[in-house]
Formats: C-alpha cells, structure tokens, sequence
C-alpha cells in the first residue's frame, strides 16, 4: 500500500456518506401470541357474560310477551304495559294488578320486589321486570319502572324554574 500524496484531500467522518445498516425485525415468539390471544378472548367472554349482564335483559310489550311465552320460558326479561284500572291490590307483602297490551293482551302481575315509586297509579305505562310464574300465568315481577308524563310541568308551573311555555307550532 502507498502512503497518500502529500496533497491528497484527508477525510474524516463528517464527510463520510452514511452508513445504512438493516436490521431483520424480531419475530414474535408463537407462544407470546398464544398466551395473549387466550388472555384476550376470556377478557371478552368476561365482560359479554358479566359486564353486560343488564343490557342483555330482553324486552318485550305485553302483546309479544303473551304471543311468545313457550320461547320465552323462565328467561328473565322485561315486559311493557298499561296498569288496569281497579286491579291493583296489597296481599300478603306482594303487590297484584294486571297490565294491558295495546292490542288486547291481558297480563295478571304478582310484585315481589318492594313498593313501587309514588308515581306508581292504574291506567299509566310500567316496564316489569321478572319472569313468567311456573304453573301460572302470571308474570312475576320484582322491579316496576315507572315512566313519568309531562303533566307536571302543565299542572305545577311556578315549581319548575326554567318552565317555558311552548312555543306555539307553526303554521303552514
């Protein structure tokens, strides 16, 4: 080897070009994946069969309620209806009536699950939930949702602050 003339240029690093070196990506170890693709599948099945528990509660109106009680069975679910008038009676710690569908089923109630709200009254609107009574058929409730009207607002206007009439409709 020749030592460089003595007008040759010297190069240090910084007029180098880059050097660009590539790296092969580490592959996952199979069993990692295993491991996590088990622990994520139960972490689903988890919160399907605990978390979501209350969303999957079905719901029915008494009319489909009464049409399909044999597929129903003694699955929990909610049933909406109408409370009939002069059926709502106290007998021994549980609450009966019956409720009404709006094309004419008729559901007898026996209430377990303490007394209902104040809002509670024959000919309103309630969601039950429970499920059919074996050897009976009555629908066996233990909690009674009570769907509150507007009426309020018109009866009792000085007692809601921000009351506004409403505007009127307008007109065509």
């Amino acid at each position: 080897m020749r030592p460089p003339a003595a007008d040759a240029p010297v190069l240090d690093d910084e007029d180098l070009p880059p050097v660009v070196t590539t790296r092969r990506p580490r592959r996952a170890k199979p069993l990692r994946i295993v491991v996590a693709s088990v622990v994520t599948v139960a972490a689903i099945a988890f919160l399907v069969s605990k978390g979501l528990g209350s969303a999957t509660v079905y719901f029915k109106t008494a009319d489909e309620a009464v049409a399909e009680r044999a597929d129903l069975g003694s699955r929990r679910f909610r049933i909406q209806g109408t409370v009939q008038v002069g059926t709502v009676r106290q007998d021994e710690g549980r609450l009966l009536f019956t409720i009404l569908g709006d094309r004419g089923a008729v559901v007898p109630v026996v209430h377990t699950g303490g007394q209902p709200t104040g809002l509670f009254k024959e000919s309103i609107p309630v969601v039950l939930e429970g499920r059919w009574a074996e050897g009976t058929d009555a629908f066996s409730s233990d909690t009674i949702i009570v769907k509150h009207s507007e009426d309020y607002r018109v009866d009792n206007p000085a007692r809601v602050d921000d009351y506004a009439p409403a505007p009127p409709a307008p007109s065509s």
